[in-house]
C-alpha cells in the first residue's frame, strides 16, 4: 500500500516538477532534481509516488556474476518487494554500459502495478521495454547485462541517485523535464505552497499573452499581488 493517499498523488500529478524545484528552492532544497533521468518515451504522463530505492556499485568481479541473480540479495527479490504504486528509483553512479533492468523484469513490475522506474543508469532490451508499457526515466539505453558493469547491493536503503540524495518513501514526481524527489516530512507543506505557485503562474501567463510586460510581473509587485488576488476572489480588476 502507497505511503500516499490517491487524493494526494493525484493533486501531485497535476503539478509539474518545474514548479516543484522552485517552491523546494524557496525552502531552501536546490539539489532534488536527478540527473541522467529522462523520459524512454515521447508522451509519459507526469507519475508521483513513494520512492523504493535499489542501489548498485560499480562492479567487483567475485560478486557482479550471472549467479548472482539467483541471490536472496538480488534485483528479482527487490521487484517482489515492491508495493502497489511506488516509484522504483535505481542508483547505478551513472553507469552508461550496462543495463540495470531488461523487460523481463519490467514486465514483472507492470503486472505488480509499480508506477514507474527511474535510474541514473540505462536499461537493456529496449524494445521489449518499451512493449511492457511500464514508464521509465533513464539515461537510454545499453545491451550489456547489469553485471557487466554494476554489482547490486540493496534495497530500501538511503541513496545517491543522479547526485541526489533519496530515501525510501521520499516523493517522486517525474515528467518531461525529468524527476524531483520532495522530502517525505515536507510533502504536506509543499503541496499548497505548488498548487498556489501553478495557479499564480497560469494567471501571469495569461497576462502575457494578452500583451503584459514582464518587469512588475514576473515575478509580481504589489500592484499586480493585488490584481492576481482579486482574479482568484472572482472579482473584476
Amino acid at each position: 500500500m502507497s505511503k500516499y493517499s490517491p487524493d494526494l498523488l493525484a493533486q501531485f500529478r497535476e503539478i509539474t516538477t518545474a514548479t516543484l524545484t522552485t517552491v523546494l528552492l524557496k525552502k531552501g532544497l536546490r539539489n532534488v532534481w536527478i540527473r541522467g533521468a529522462f523520459p524512454l518515451t515521447p508522451g509519459q504522463p507526469r507519475v508521483a509516488g513513494p520512492a523504493f530505492t535499489l542501489r548498485f556499485i560499480p562492479a567487483r568481479e567475485d560478486l557482479a556474476t550471472p549467479a548472482s541473480w539467483s541471490s536472496p540479495i538480488s534485483t528479482r527479490s527487490a521487484i517482489e518487494a515492491m508495493p502497489d504504486g511506488c516509484i522504483a528509483v535505481i542508483a547505478a553512479d551513472g553507469c552508461q554500459d550496462a543495463g540495470v533492468f531488461g523487460d523481463i523484469l519490467c514486465q514483472r513490475m507492470q503486472v505488480r502495478s509499480v508506477a514507474a522506474m527511474i535510474t541514473d543508469g540505462v536499461v537493456r532490451d529496449l524494445e521489449g521495454v518499451l512493449g511492457t508499457g511500464l514508464p521509465v526515466w533513464s539515461s537510454g539505453a545499453a545491451a550489456p547485462p547489469s553485471v557487466a558493469g554494476l554489482t547490486f547491493v540493496n534495497w530500501q536503503e538511503p541513496i545517491g541517485c543522479g547526485g541526489v540524495a533519496i530515501y525510501p518513501d521520499d516523493l517522486i514526481v517525474a515528467d518531461k523535464d525529468g524527476a524531483v524527489i520532495v522530502p517525505q516530512a515536507m510533502v504536506d507543506e509543499v503541496l499548497p505552497l505548488a498548487q498556489e505557485q501553478e495557479n499564480l503562474e497560469a494567471w501571469i501567463l495569461n497576462e502575457v499573452k494578452n500583451g503584459a510586460k514582464l518587469p512588475g510581473l514576473y515575478p509580481a509587485n504589489e500592484e499586480n499581488k493585488r490584481r492576481y488576488e482579486a482574479h482568484k476572489a472572482g472579482q473584476v480588476t
